[in-house]
């Protein structure tokens, strides 16, 4: 097989529905409900923050950042992270999470939180974060729930509720 020409750029507004497509590929009806979607509903993501894939002119994975409030720190919300199943495997997924982590800290973030499964977050250097000390607005498997510090420290201060920022129309 050869080699894919694969151009990792800023998410778009025109890329939203097919993005919206992608996402409904990979995870199906069911995502509506996961709790981590649920608590990006009414917050805008940043699109200095969020990439998408592409091969050619097809869109094959995006990435977004929604900022979030982690017990009063500011903080980033990462997902979903997204790639076409018919090209998995590929390091697009990586890809875009390097970007995507790069772009937040130049922008100064400090703390990036997600949900998903620790042995393929942990090497961008995710980790668990320690019981109770911070809450999702739903149910969630605590060895699921998962930080990374842009700046050493920016966890121990975030204890509480993980809230979303209101939308500004950003």
């Amino acid at each position: 097989m050869t080699e894919l020409s694969l151009l990792i750029r800023t998410e778009q507004p025109i890329d939203s529905e097919a993005i919206e497509r992608l996402h409904e590929r990979a995870f199906g009806p069911g995502r509506f409900a996961r709790t981590a979607s649920r608590l990006r509903e009414g917050a805008s993501h940043l699109l200095d923050l969020s990439f998408t894939a592409l091969v050619g002119t097809l869109l094959v994975g995006s990435v977004r950042m929604t900022p979030v409030m982690a017990g009063g720190v500011p903080a980033l919300m990462l997902g979903p992270l997204t790639v076409e199943p018919a090209f998995e495997s590929r390091g697009i997924g990586a890809a875009l999470m390097r970007r995507s982590l790069d772009a937040a800290k130049a922008k100064s973030h400090t703390l990036v939180l997600l949900v998903g499964d620790e042995p393929y977050y942990s090497r961008f250097g995710f980790k668990r974060i320690p019981p109770q000390q911070l809450q999702l607005p739903g149910p969630v498997n605590p060895i699921r729930f998962l930080a990374l510090e842009l700046v050493e420290g920016a966890l121990a201060g975030a204890k509480g509720l993980v809230s979303p920022l209101p939308d500004t129309g950003r």
